[in-house]
């Protein structure tokens, strides 16, 4: 992030502009929402510009901008259209102390004014570093229509009632009493009653807020996905947005960390396979903690909770503890690796079945049944096997699995630094010792990648830009 977005006090604060043609009426035209003092600088102003100096919107010098003209100002804009007037005058306001923005030079300036949707209020900048306006525009145009034109009067009544509203205890209790008045009771009564049926409605609606009963806590067991913050399902997306209190698995992307409410605690209770974890009560305990001082929590596994994420032992330890809770699925590893290989887990006339196994257990390397496993045209995907290789390429081979049988190792599935190694039986354990693999790697028995998926993945990227 090279331009940190922030939202500046102009408050009795001077902004000066050098420029008398369509750049600077554009400039102008934001900035006149704004409570700054407007000084314009201009040896041939516009039209526009004396009318707007005559209906005292703006303070107009007649003049080419000189040393002084800039001194004590918050921002300078240089809109000049001429690139050595904007590079004179640019000089002047820097060595004045003001910050400098030179339009349609992103270089060269030291701020840059976002795309912004008002609703005042409420306001909305969208940037993209100068790389697509086109997006910022489109962004623009979609949060204008989402963002209905009453939003801003809300915002202003319920800034008035913030100290009543204090009455209600801090976290959840206040969010939903907000959320009811912004997403329903309020935007009701403004229709039906105007602006008083607005204020009306707060005090009617923190009535009902502080009858209630203190919050229960409750939890979601939710599936992170296998990385890809798009992969993320919407039911997901809504609990992040929702929790207090987020407990994640070592391997959640920080991505989709990103996602969860600002406030949120976030609680890493990550498990390392064969390496320092944190211990399963210790987590089933942290959960309860939290659900039980009335928060929403979130316990955050990769891929789906219901695959290999031991959600069976923290159901019962939150039930034990009276707590409601539910599970949000998520798109499991295996659905995301065989993606990666442009292939298909079952497929007609080779396979009606697949086997997701686990590499270990909690005594270390899980026996499966591996006379069956070892019949012609078997799939399945291992999960956790990257060290249980040998293990499970012996056991196969002992039962009488063919060595050329192919095995597909896919690390860090769906994420941009994935990467696929192929293998036959024979060879699966050495491959892995000669292609090291740091991150998280799902091992495919009787699967080989589709030749053609170099091609495909080189188009993602393409569609991606």
């Amino acid at each position: 992030m090279q331009h940190f977005p922030i939202f500046l006090n102009l408050r009795g604060r001077t902004v000066v502009l050098s420029g008398g043609g369509e750049a600077a009426l554009a400039k102008l035209r934001l900035l006149m929402k704004t409570e700054a003092t407007l000084r314009v600088f201009a040896a041939e102003p516009c039209d526009d510009l004396r009318t707007l100096a005559a209906d005292g919107r703006i303070a107009l010098a007649e003049r080419a901008l000189q040393p002084g003209d800039v001194t004590g100002a918050a921002l300078f804009y240089a809109a000049d259209e001429d690139a050595d007037e904007d590079a004179r005058t640019a000089a002047i306001a820097d060595a004045e102390g003001a910050l400098v923005n030179i339009v349609d030079n992103l270089e060269d300036s030291q701020f840059i004014t976002p795309a912004i949707v008002d609703r005042d209020p409420v306001t909305v900048a969208i940037g993209t570093e100068g790389a697509a306006p086109v997006l910022a525009r489109a962004i623009k145009r979609d949060l204008e229509e989402r963002l209905p034109p009453v939003l801003g009067l809300l915002a202003k009544i319920g800034k008035l009632f913030r100290p009543a509203a204090e009455r209600l205890p801090m976290g959840r209790a206040r969010r939903d009493f907000w959320a009811d008045y912004y997403f329903d009771a309020g935007p009701r009564a403004y229709e039906a009653e105007g602006e008083d049926g607005a204020n009306a409605a707060l005090e009617d609606l923190l009535d009902r807020h502080l009858s209630r009963s203190a919050q229960d806590g409750h939890v979601d067991f939710v599936g992170a996905g296998p990385g890809d913050p798009e992969l993320l399902t919407l039911k997901a997306r809504v609990a992040l947005d929702k929790a207090d209190v987020v407990i994640h698995d070592r391997l959640v992307a920080p991505e989709i960390l990103e996602l969860a409410r600002r406030e949120a605690l976030l609680v890493d209770v990550g498990k390392t396979g064969f390496g320092p974890s944190a211990a399963q009560d210790d987590i089933n305990a942290a959960i309860i903690e939290h659900a039980s001082q009335g928060a929403h929590v979130v316990r955050l596994k990769s891929g789906d909770p219901t695959v290999f994420g031991r959600l069976d032992e923290e159901i019962e330890a939150v039930e034990a503890a009276g707590v409601a809770w539910r599970i949000v699925p998520g798109i499991t590893a295996a659905s995301a690796a065989i993606a990666g290989l442009g292939q298909s887990l079952t497929k007609r006339e080779r396979n009606s079945s697949v086997r997701f196994m686990t590499g270990h257990d909690m005594k270390g390397f899980a026996e499966q049944d591996w006379r069956a496993l070892a019949r012609p045209g078997e799939v399945a995907a291992v999960y956790m096997g990257k060290r249980a290789a040998r293990f499970v390429q012996g056991r196969l081979m002992m039962h009488g699995a063919d060595p050329a049988t192919p095995v597909s190792f896919v690390e860090n599935a769906s994420r941009p630094d994935q990467r696929v190694v192929e293998a036959t039986l024979g060879d699966m354990a050495d491959a892995l010792s000669d292609t090291p693999l740091d991150g998280p790697v799902l091992t495919f028995y009787g699967i080989a990648p589709r030749r053609a998926r170099a091609e495909a993945a080189a188009f993602e990227q393409e569609m991606a830009l």
